[in-house]
């Protein structure tokens, strides 16, 4: 029976110290800050021991139950009043930290953290700051080396700060990743392949590494492919990588391989711009003009559905009217002045110009009077006329041939 009415005061210690030892860094450097999140556990043990206390007082004095009444109300008052003032706190990032940094003025962490949050708000002269008062404090705490280095100027003093954080720890991946942009930068190729090579090493599904071989080794070299194509298996859910690798397919003319990736990115995410633009050209380039109408206005509808502003929605109609004109074009350049020309080849560039000005002189004819004092006016008028209303033809055939670039640039 003695051991059921101590089992509270059991259970409560062990709520208590056993969650927190892993955060004490008593036992190891774990390199993060107690805060609230690190104390839900130990909480329940702290008001468990609390209520377990009250209640031997409260069975053992009963005389002082007013004064312990008054007691546990000045207590539910206060955590109620350190609530509120602690809520101000989380209301933002930045006031989250600071107060965190006025708590603990002397860890490094918490200068750490302040710094990479100024870091993220460009305020780089200020994050350095923090960034030196943490390494004052760590000599060989190698994120903030790291992360001091991406914000240098000065590319030996970065070299040095990213150095320190591989020395301290060699398994920094990032820091191995950055060290190897900093020497392709600087035109360092052998020291950059080799950090990259080794950032890969360490952690083999880093895509960023690859991305930076290939800019190292230029799109021209026999690796890239493999590269890209190992990016793309990485990365199975972004539709991204897959339109890009489509895209670098379609420099090196390898058309029907891009084709596929772009199919590829679309089946991740239907709206994806780049793999849509690609299979647009791809069309374009063999003629598919059906199949381009089709699918621009299959995306069209997917963008209306997902709520996304299209104002560009009536050059599909534009388009639709040109391409159905084109045919008119054609049939009615076949038939001039009633005289059925049914052959399907286009007529001669001659024939073309002595049919247009065999109907210019029978307009003329039929318009003008020899004996009118503004003949030759009326003459030159007409000619102007002619001209314009030839020149718009030619227009009008090349924006047909060329609207579907037009459409899609103006669409995108």
């Amino acid at each position: 029976m003695k051991n059921i009415r101590q089992s509270p005061l059991i259970l409560g210690i062990l709520l208590l110290v056993l969650p927190f030892l892993p955060a004490s860094n008593l036992l190891l450097t774990v390199g993060f800050v107690i805060a609230e999140r690190v104390l839900y556990i130990p909480s329940l043990g702290c008001i468990l021991l609390v209520v377990y206390g009250f209640q031997i007082i409260w069975n053992n004095y009963a005389k002082h139950r007013q004064t312990l009444l008054c007691l546990i109300t000045l207590v539910l008052v206060s955590s109620c009043l350190r609530t509120v003032i602690r809520n101000r706190d989380w209301r933002s990032r930045e006031s989250l930290l600071r107060s965190g940094l006025q708590t603990l003025p002397h860890n490094a962490k918490m200068h750490y953290n302040y710094a990479n949050f100024l870091r993220d708000s460009s305020r780089h002269e200020l994050a350095k700051s923090h960034y030196y008062m943490a390494l004052k404090l760590w000599p060989t705490y190698a994120s903030a080396h790291n992360n001091l280095g991406t914000i240098l100027k000065n590319n030996h003093e970065a070299e040095k700060h990213f150095l320190a954080a591989i020395k301290y720890a060699s398994n920094h991946v990032n820091a191995h990743f950055n060290l190897g942009q900093l020497y392709r930068k600087n035109n360092k190729t052998m020291e950059s392949e080799k950090m990259l090579k080794k950032c890969i090493k360490l952690e083999p599904n880093f895509t960023p590494a690859y991305l930076e071989l290939v800019r190292l080794r230029g799109p021209n070299h026999k690796s890239v492919a493999g590269l890209l194509r190992t990016v793309v298996e990485l990365n199975p859910h972004d539709s991204y990588y897959a339109a890009k690798f489509g895209e670098w397919l379609c420099k090196k003319g390898n058309h029907l391989e891009a084709l596929k990736f772009f199919w590829l990115s679309l089946r991740i995410c239907a709206t994806q711009r780049d793999s849509v633009i690609g299979v647009f050209r791809h069309f374009r380039k063999f003629g598919q003009k059906a199949r381009t109408f089709q699918m621009l206005t299959r995306w069209h509808n997917l963008l209306r559905k997902k709520g996304l502003n299209v104002k560009q929605d009536f050059y599909l109609q534009e388009w639709q009217l040109k391409n159905e004109l084109s045919y008119k074009i054609k049939e009615y350049s076949t038939s001039i002045d009633g005289n059925n020309y049914t052959s399907n080849t286009i007529p001669a560039p001659d024939q073309k110009k002595r049919e247009k000005q065999a109907k210019w002189t029978v307009q003329k004819n039929k318009t003008l009077n020899p004996g009118d004092k503004h003949y030759k006016e009326k003459i030159e008028l007409l000619r102007k006329k002619e001209e314009e209303s030839a020149n718009p033809s030619s227009e009008q055939d090349a924006k047909t041939l060329d609207f579907s670039k037009f459409a899609l640039l103006t669409y995108c």
